[in-house]
Formats: structure tokens, C-alpha cells, sequence
């Protein structure tokens, strides 16, 4: 008796400290129907080891039914990236901006607390225009994946709308892989729709 009572306790404990972290989630405003999203990274944006028409802000696209940009330039580092990027919000004055940057910087084992301060400076530079940012978390190699430290500890600091492991979970899944790095058509899809299930979540479509 003492143990089932033990038990329930933890559980009730466990819910309740889910339930005030979701609590805790920045919220995004409402997006217009001709909203503007910026999809703006690397090789998983661009849509490297798929087809144009299997992109991410591509599928997103149709899903939401808000115009996507689709900036991502394969097999640039996240110093590129942050040069690169005020220009892209100058030329297309999104209304709000998905942040997937430092595979490369991770694959090619560059300093991770440079790429952490260059993807900091990118929402820094939004967040100074005003404009919302949605952060994939991006995993380090390895046998169980997921997010690197590194993208948590933005997310906190910077109270960014985080996604922490959507990237982890896709190319974790082996079979749907086109590459040891990159995810075929059918897991860009499941990252268009993670997106846009997380958007209706929280009332901003």
C-alpha cells in the first residue's frame, strides 16, 4: 500500500512539472494568410538528398497555406549563415522565421560554442526587427540522437519557440535516411508536418 501510494505520487509530480513547462513556452502571434515565413538554414533546409518539391518549406507550404522562402544553401557553416542572413530579411521582409543552422558547423567538428554565438546573433538580429523565431534544434553524431546542448541553452536564453528533437527523431530513423546526414522526401515531410501541427498547437494558423 505504501509503495502504490509512493508511486502515484511521483507520477502526479511528473505531470505537473510537464504541464508548467509547456506553460512556460514562448507563444508566436497569429499568422496572416499572406504571412511570409523565412525558412532560412543549411542543407536541411535546402533539402539536400531530396527533391526541390520535397523540401520542407515546400511541403510546409501547402500545409499551412502561408508563403515560405526557402534560403537554405547546402554545406554552409553558421559564420556564412549570420553574414548572409540580415540580407535575406531585407529581401523578403518575412513575418516570421524558422532557424535551422549548425549541421555543418557540427559535422565538421568547428568549435560548437562558435556556431552557438553565431545562431544566437541570427535571433538576435530578428528579435531586434521584431520578428518571431522558430529554432530546430540540430543532434551531434552518435548513437542515440539528439539535440545538441548547445541549442538548448539558446533556446533558454533567448525565450525563442524551440523544437527540440523533431531533427534528432527524423534522422534518427535509419531506413528513411538518404545519407548518414540528410533525410530522404518522406522524412522532410514529417518535418513539414511536425511544423505545422505545432503552429495550429498553439493558434498561430
Amino acid at each position: 500500500m505504501i509503495t502504490n501510494l509512493y508511486t502515484r505520487n511521483i507520477v502526479i509530480l511528473i505531470v505537473i512539472v510537464g504541464n508548467n513547462a509547456c506553460d512556460n513556452s514562448p507563444e508566436l502571434p497569429r499568422l496572416d494568410n499572406d504571412a511570409i515565413i523565412l525558412a532560412f538554414g543549411d542543407s536541411l533546409t535546402r533539402e539536400k538528398g531530396a527533391n526541390e518539391d520535397e523540401s520542407y518549406p515546400v511541403i510546409l507550404e501547402k500545409l499551412t497555406g502561408r508563403k515560405i522562402i526557402n534560403t537554405g544553401i547546402s554545406g554552409e557553416l553558421s559564420v556564412a549563415g549570420l553574414k548572409r542572413f540580415p540580407g535575406e530579411i531585407e529581401k523578403y521582409s518575412p513575418d516570421i522565421i524558422i532557424l535551422c543552422y549548425g549541421d555543418n558547423d557540427i559535422l565538421q567538428k568547428i568549435y560548437l560554442d562558435e556556431m552557438a554565438s553565431n545562431v544566437r546573433a541570427m535571433i538576435q538580429i530578428a528579435t531586434d526587427k521584431g520578428l518571431p523565431v522558430i529554432l530546430l534544434g540540430v543532434p551531434q553524431p552518435g548513437l542515440f540522437l539528439s539535440s545538441a546542448k548547445e541549442y538548448i541553452e539558446i533556446a533558454e536564453s533567448t525565450n525563442v519557440f524551440f523544437i527540440e528533437d523533431l531533427i534528432a527523431d527524423v534522422l534518427g530513423d535509419k531506413k528513411l535516411k538518404s545519407d548518414v546526414a540528410h533525410p530522404n522526401g518522406e522524412e522532410y515531410r514529417k518535418i513539414a508536418e511536425t511544423i505545422n501541427a505545432k503552429l495550429k498547437n498553439i493558434n498561430a494558423i
